[in-house]
């Protein structure tokens, strides 16, 4: 296949992709219990404590989900039965804000527009362009 064919069909599915998500947000915040912020990440509290808050600057243990919106996954620690511990500044802008909004021994489910992801570029062939991701996080300690 030609370069501009690819690079054509590549803009296509990142429209696509763009239409599908904004649908699905849209769909997705009339649902009991969905709640949005000021920047459009969507969450739902699962469980909720009343334990001590992470700031931007701290690293965490969490056990995560994270899905397509087709349901494929990208990563489980919650089958691994194995937390991972992350830096809240190094991921991308909606998993920021999400967790800063989280208590120790919380679980939420994030959805977040692709603009508070990777946006138009995606991960390559793991996250395409312009993909609302979903997560279910719970916050295991502030490390």
């Amino acid at each position: 296949m030609a370069r501009r064919e690819k690079k054509a069909r590549s803009k296509g599915s990142a429209g696509n992709n763009r239409k599908a998500g904004e649908d699905f947000l849209r769909n997705n915040l009339q649902k009991e219990g969905i709640e949005e912020t000021d920047s459009g990440l969507q969450y739902q509290v699962v469980e909720s404590t009343d334990e001590v808050k992470p700031g931007i600057f701290d690293k965490v243990k969490i056990h995560q989900r994270a899905l397509l919106l087709d349901g494929k996954i990208l990563e489980d620690t919650y089958r691994q039965n194995k937390p991972d511990e992350v830096a809240i500044e190094e991921l991308i802008e909606g998993l920021q804000e999400g967790l800063q909004m989280m208590s120790v021994g919380s679980r939420y489910k994030f959805w977040v527009p692709a603009d508070l992801a990777w946006g138009r570029k995606g991960t390559g062939n793991k996250i395409p362009p312009n993909a609302v991701l979903s997560f279910t996080i719970r916050l295991v300690e502030i490390c």
